[in-house]
């Protein structure tokens, strides 16, 4: 099959799109599932730590936490980019965006934004009136992460309080409540693991973002960095222990978690921050990271 223009030969999104919805499946980072793992992992650890101990998490629910992350992270996407299109084409690893290069207005953008919006609505349908309202409420900060850049150094931290709503959300669809002394914990690791990654992950553009003015934690920290994330993947690692013990997981839970934290002191002191393919490469490893946290998770609730 021949490529087309603009478009790696590689991308499985040109082999089952017409040409015409390729710029809205761009928008959403369709051709790049490494933030939808990120946003689903969060979700599965909720989900199957709120499952009656000795029985596997419920599969239909995995399905439909797994739709709705994708849509979640296209539509926090679209925001971001509606919101960036002008700095994005000041920055060189963004310019080529839909919004920002021109193949889509800022109208057009809006149309599919609404149209995301439905769709998330829809997937709250699907759950318990607690988990409906609980989920509304996260397009709050959602909405407004974009803006964080411009006013604050941390916004990687309220990054963190948007996208790992699905801690919340899957022990409420299962549960139909919040348990503090499990939930509070594992919010916090899963704000504490973005603020690992997407601190690393902004080391890509910390001289764009110098240029036009934005902020993030990568340029907070400077070379005081990989001592800082350092810190974050301790508070990670130490509130998965917590809500894991207050869960009361089985034993198996834990060699998950020390396997998890070797990855992340692995991703920590390996990355080399003035290389953008490798601050990359590293990011794009988490979704190891919330794979074995996962399979703990699972294996703490499954054997006795």
């Amino acid at each position: 099959m021949v490529a087309r223009k603009g478009l790696s030969s590689s991308s499985w999104l040109e082999h089952w799109l017409p040409e015409a919805a390729m710029p809205y499946a761009k928008l959403a980072r369709l051709d790049k599932p490494i933030g939808t793992w990120l946003i689903v992992w969060p979700c599965f650890w909720s989900i199957t730590i709120a499952t009656r101990k000795g029985e596997i998490p419920d599969l239909k629910m995995l399905a439909l936490f797994g739709c709705g992350s994708v849509i979640l992270r296209g539509l926090g996407c679209t925001v971001n980019d509606l919101f960036d299109r002008d700095i994005d084409k000041k920055v060189e690893r963004t310019k080529k965006r839909p919004l920002a290069s021109g193949a889509l207005t800022p109208l057009q953008g809006l149309y599919f934004l609404v149209f995301q919006v439905l769709l998330w609505f829809g997937f709250l349908l699907q759950l318990n009136n607690y988990s409906i309202i609980l989920g509304a409420s996260f397009l709050v900060p959602v909405f407004t992460y974009p803006l964080m850049k411009r006013v604050t150094y941390w916004p990687q931290a309220y990054l963190g309080l948007a996208i790992n709503c699905g801690v919340a959300l899957g022990w409420s669809a299962i549960k139909e409540d919040l348990d503090s002394a499990i939930i509070l914990p594992l919010y916090t690791a899963a704000i504490c693991w973005t603020l690992v990654y997407d601190t690393i992950y902004a080391h890509q553009d910390k001289e764009d973002d110098i240029k036009v003015g934005v902020k993030s934690t990568a340029l907070l920290f400077g070379d005081m960095t990989k001592y800082c994330i350092s810190a974050f993947g301790v508070a990670c690692i130490g509130s998965l222990a917590l809500s894991g013990y207050n869960a009361y997981l089985a034993w198996s839970y834990y060699p998950f978690l020390i396997a998890s934290a070797a990855q992340l002191a692995w991703q920590i002191t390996a990355v080399n921050l003035s290389s953008r393919s490798d601050c990359n490469k590293m990011f794009v490893s988490n979704k190891w990271f919330g794979a074995l946290i996962f399979g703990g998770i699972l294996s703490g609730v499954v054997l006795p």
